[in-house]
This record gives C-alpha cells, sequence and structure tokens, in this order.
C-alpha cells in the first residue's frame, strides 16, 4: 500500500510561519522524505495568496517568502490539474453538499478520487473528511 496523501494548504503554511509551528505539521513534512503529497491544482495560487497577505502584513519579508517557495518545489508534492469544467461542476457540488469553500472541497475530491489519506489542520475539512470516511493521516 502507498504512504502517499492529499495535503491541505493549511499544512504547508505552518513550515513557513514560526507562530504557526505545530508538531503535527512538523511530523506531516518528515514523511515527505519518504511519501508523496498530493495537492489539488488550485494549491499554489493559495499558497502565493498566503504568503502576499503575509507580506502586506509586514509578518514575512520578499525573501523570505522567495526562500519558501524555493524549498517548496524540492519537496515531493505533485499538483493534480483539472479540467476547468470538471471544477465547476463536480467539485462545486462537493462543496455545496457538504457546506465547504470550493478550496476545500477541492482537497476532499482529491483525497476520495485517489482513495488517498488527507493531512489538515482545517476543523472543518477534518469533520467532513472523517464524515465521508476520508482517512485522516495521523502524525507519527
Amino acid at each position: 500500500m502507498s504512504d502517499d496523501f492529499v495535503i491541505d494548504n493549511s499544512v504547508v503554511m505552518t513550515w513557513c510561519f514560526k507562530d504557526e509551528a505545530s508538531q503535527y505539521a512538523d511530523n506531516i513534512l518528515d514523511r515527505l522524505e519518504v511519501s508523496t503529497g498530493f495537492v489539488p491544482s488550485i494549491w499554489p495560487l493559495e499558497v502565493c495568496n498566503v504568503l502576499l497577505v503575509a507580506e502586506r502584513r509586514k509578518r514575512i519579508g520578499e525573501a523570505d517568502s522567495t526562500r519558501f517557495i524555493s524549498l517548496l518545489t524540492e519537496l515531493p508534492i505533485i499538483v493534480e490539474q483539472e479540467p476547468p469544467e470538471r471544477m465547476i461542476k463536480e467539485i462545486f457540488a462537493l462543496a455545496r453538499k457538504h457546506k465547504l469553500s470550493s478550496y476545500d472541497a477541492s482537497y476532499l475530491d482529491l483525497a476520495m478520487r485517489k482513495g488517498l489519506p488527507i493531512a489538515t489542520l482545517d476543523k472543518k475539512l477534518l469533520t467532513v473528511a472523517k464524515r465521508c470516511k476520508i482517512p485522516i493521516l495521523s502524525g507519527k
């Protein structure tokens, strides 16, 4: 059985900000030494948006953002592309059904389609994933 998993941006971005550090997120990062993380096509834009907002709020500098992006590109994280028609129809419907954002629904959908556990710190996504019988990646 594969040790691969879907990784939510709520986990990834904790690696950038010391005040958001968590043992769970650190353990997920360690898992990437032997496993592959999968993310939906929206993920690169989510990363960029969090970094831009952090820069504007003077939480981090441009050099920090550039360094973080460089480090992310070295990790075994695969961005799964989706046709726009599928995003608009199926992911939209999934988001509506579970009262999730379209972004969170894209992670849920990816985990469901690939049959992989999900790593997330997002409480609502965690609740819905459990309800949908998606395994939650343990931080061990």
